[in-house]
């Protein structure tokens, strides 16, 4: 079968400095200016330390349509770049990524969504990148409006929702929208456990009718229950890929290595 997403040696890095976490960030022009200034200066506070971080080094792997692959790892491992490499947010410093067909992200609460319109206005706008027509967003909105359970704000500015309905919003969005590839990273967190049920559900329906889904989740009970296959990144890399059960053993042994006994 030919896979809807192709991996191929990807790797992403980033520029740090002292002090500084790596991320991708826009600057202000004074903060750019202050860079500047400081520039000449930065090969003595470094002591010639390189300034660089690979978030991902060498990654490769297909998913073939209608299959749900976990992404599991340690914190700082490189899942998250991943998945925005993945979504077009970023791109890669080497390798390609190929998906065939619609995308929808739902990386972040809120991803997507801009904060001045109304829920209305944010379903139809999403809809409209995700390549749907009008007519095709009116059949499911109601649908939509129900599952987010916010009938009563969806004429409100979404920069007045609370996170919880944020989240509720932006996941039925991207769920009932019917894209091909439907990308999740850990934002089911924020939501309560009636409304994660309700997503676990409404996924595993999203699944059987053949779409393909990557989740980013550090509960593995999640991933065993939606995943036959999973990845395991660690420190950019894959560290290990196969069947969901084998790769979460192999998780298990990285978190908690067996401790060797003192000699007598």
């Amino acid at each position: 079968m030919k896979p809807i997403i192709k991996v191929s040696n990807i790797s992403k890095k980033f520029r740090i400095t002292p002090g500084e976490a790596p991320s991708v960030r826009y600057d202000t022009l004074r903060e750019s200016l202050v860079k500047l200034i400081r520039s000449p200066f930065a090969r003595f506070r470094h002591n010639g330390a390189d300034d660089t971080v690979w978030a991902l080094k060498d990654v490769n792997f297909e998913v073939v349509p209608g299959e749900v692959m976990g992404i599991i790892g340690p914190n700082g491992a490189g899942k998250s770049t991943l998945l925005k490499v993945l979504s077009r947010i970023i791109e890669p410093t080497t390798g390609r990524a190929e998906l065939y067909g619609r995308v929808a992200s739902l990386l972040e609460v809120g991803t997507g969504f801009h904060p001045d319109l109304s829920g209305r206005e944010n379903v139809y706008l999403n809809g409209a990148i995700l390549g749907m027509k009008r007519r095709e967003i009116e059949s499911r909105f109601d649908e939509i409006v129900a599952f987010a359970e916010v009938e009563r704000f969806i004429d409100t500015a979404v920069k007045h929702y609370s996170s919880g309905m944020y989240l509720r919003l932006a996941f039925a969005v991207a769920a009932h929208l019917d894209p091909e590839i439907l990308i999740v990273d850990e934002v089911l967190a924020v939501g309560d456990a009636s409304f994660q049920k309700k997503c676990l559900g409404k996924m595993d329906s999203v699944t059987q009718s053949g779409r393909t889904v990557l989740l980013v989740t550090h509960s593995l009970g999640m991933v065993q229950q939606l995943c036959r296959r999973a990845i395991l990144f660690h420190e950019g890399r894959i560290y290990k890929m196969g069947p969901v059960d084998e790769v979460l053993s192999c998780y298990d042994q990285l978190c908690n290595p067996p401790s060797i006994a003192p000699e007598a």
